[in-house]
């Protein structure tokens, strides 16, 4: 649905997009990671017409990206929000969605159904300034998707949400997606983008530095860790098997060494009596893959090695 292929943007003499290239497919949710100043916000900004590309390309559907003809195609919620803090409720979110070229009528049929889902009806005299910011973060999400852009692009947008709330907008997100929108979903909460997104792109420094489905990115990069709880356990470890990284009563985190298996564990295990009631590996969480990435450190830091 969404293709940016080699996209660069420069500001004086900072690269604050360097080559980047990814597609977005229909109805995927998509997410977009880096770490502050890695160029996310230029690039949604391109992806969205505010700044123009100095290099490269962005295609709707095939065709090239018009930002006058296209805007109505897509929704933004931006991390810093933009409505109008003395206009009231309801006649904002009209306003705004006879922006994006609904009629007076599909404006309100609109924003009322929208309304009665979140339970907003009881705001519609309120004016925004009086909002608390779970409530502004509400509203801004409703003007985002009230005229079913093709492409919606979410900044943060739990923030300042309790969690009834935040299930409720990531409920409408599933939703969205299911019925043909496109996500993009940028946050600095790697736990949300593992529950919610398929697919991710990490970016720094300008760069794309990984491109992939969180299943296979998450399989990339494990390191080989395994969990196994088994009684009683051997008097001695092989060092030339495994590595033992933590000890905790019955259980033990290790690393399997180099041209060894996790039948090879097993057996070691088997072969000295030991009762195995669980053996399960450790994939990375994406907050450790990110960590990793932009900072370099190792997978298994959160482990201390066993004591003698």
């Amino acid at each position: 649905m969404l293709e940016v292929a080699h996209l660069k943007k420069y500001f004086t003499t900072q690269k604050a997009v360097d080559d980047i290239s990814f597609n977005v497919e229909k109805g995927s949710i998509f997410g977009l990671l880096g770490p502050n100043g890695a160029g996310k916000t230029t690039l949604i900004r391109m992806i969205t017409g505010i700044f123009y590309p100095d290099e490269g390309s962005i295609l709707l559907n095939g065709k090239k990206f018009n930002a006058d003809a296209d805007s109505a195609r897509i929704g933004y919620m931006p991390e810093e929000r933009g409505l109008y803090k003395k206009m009231k409720i309801g006649e904002q979110a009209i306003y705004l969605a006879r922006l994006k070229g609904l009629s007076a009528s599909e404006a309100l049929s609109q924003v009322k159904d929208w309304f009665i889902r979140f339970e907003m009806q009881s705001w519609w005299n309120k004016k925004i300034e009086d909002l608390s910011k779970g409530m502004g973060q509400k509203l801004q999400f409703v003007t985002t998707v009230l005229h079913k852009p093709e492409l919606i692009i979410l900044d943060e947008p739990f923030s300042g949400l309790d969690p009834v709330n935040a299930n409720l907008i990531k409920d409408e997100i599933f939703r969205l997606a299911a019925n043909g929108s496109s996500i993009i979903f940028s946050t600095h909460r790697m736990e949300q983008v593992e529950e919610i997104c398929s697919q991710i792109i990490l970016i720094n420094k300008g760069k794309k530095i990984l491109d992939g489905t969180v299943a296979n990115v998450k399989q990339e990069y494990k390191e080989n860790l395994f969990r196994i709880t088994a009684t009683p356990f051997p008097a001695n470890y092989p060092n030339e098997l495994f590595e033992v990284l933590s000890k905790k009563e019955q259980s033990l985190t290790i690393r399997i060494k180099e041209g060894h298996s996790p039948n090879d564990v097993l057996r070691y295990f088997i072969d000295r009596d030991s009762n195995i009631s669980s053996f399960t590996e450790l994939l990375p969480s994406l907050n450790d893959i990110f960590i990793k990435l932009v900072e370099g450190t190792s997978l298994s830091r959160q482990f201390q090695p066993a004591k003698s």
